[in-house]
């Protein structure tokens, strides 16, 4: 008899389904085992009345021993594979409890990252932002003072070159005459 010994998709369904057989097998071993009584109890109070009979119930014990056997080695192999089954289903809700316990730990921070990140982001962001202000300010006093040397030089350039302005003439009856500068 040969037995199929792949992992099953379904550890539990093949766990009944081995539990079933080998409560089928006890009860055979059971009705074979008072089958057996009463042939040696009938042996022992029947003498046999001839060699023949005698040799046929001796053939049938042999028969049923070795069928027991059989059935003893069947009962064995199918204990060896449900404790090899209870392991693995042992094993296997091990494995899912371990892995549902990172799977919250992994869920809690994928839901904590966004803070992180902010907290992060926020913690590179205050050197640049304070980088950023002092730059305006020293842009601001720069061009302060550029404004007033522009206005230095300007007042400087007027003295230097004799910038010549219009002036106001007397003109005839005491008004002055205001220029005129065209068609402008």
């Amino acid at each position: 008899m040969q037995t199929d010994l792949r992992t099953p998709a379904h550890p539990q369904a093949e766990l009944s389904r081995l539990q079933d057989e080998l409560q089928m097998r006890d009860q055979l071993v059971q009705q074979l085992s008072q089958e057996l009584f009463r042939l040696v109890k009938g042996n022992n109070s029947i003498v046999p009345a001839s060699p023949q009979l005698s040799e046929q119930h001796q053939s049938e014990m042999q028969a049923l021993r070795e069928q027991l056997r059989g059935v003893e080695q069947q009962v064995q192999f199918y204990q060896e594979q449900i404790s090899e089954r209870d392991a693995e289903i042992y094993q296997l809700r091990q494995t899912v409890h371990e892995l549902t316990d990172r799977s919250r730990m992994l869920e809690q921070v994928v839901q904590e990252m966004p803070g992180v990140y902010r907290q992060k982001f926020a913690e590179r962001l205050a050197p640049i932002k304070e980088k950023v202000a002092h730059i305006q300010r020293e842009n601001r006093q720069l061009h302060a003072e550029l404004q007033s040397v522009s206005y230095r030089l300007a007042v400087r350039n007027r003295q230097t070159t004799h910038v010549d302005l219009p002036s106001f003439v007397p003109g005839l009856g005491g008004k002055p005459v205001i220029p005129s500068f065209g068609d402008a």
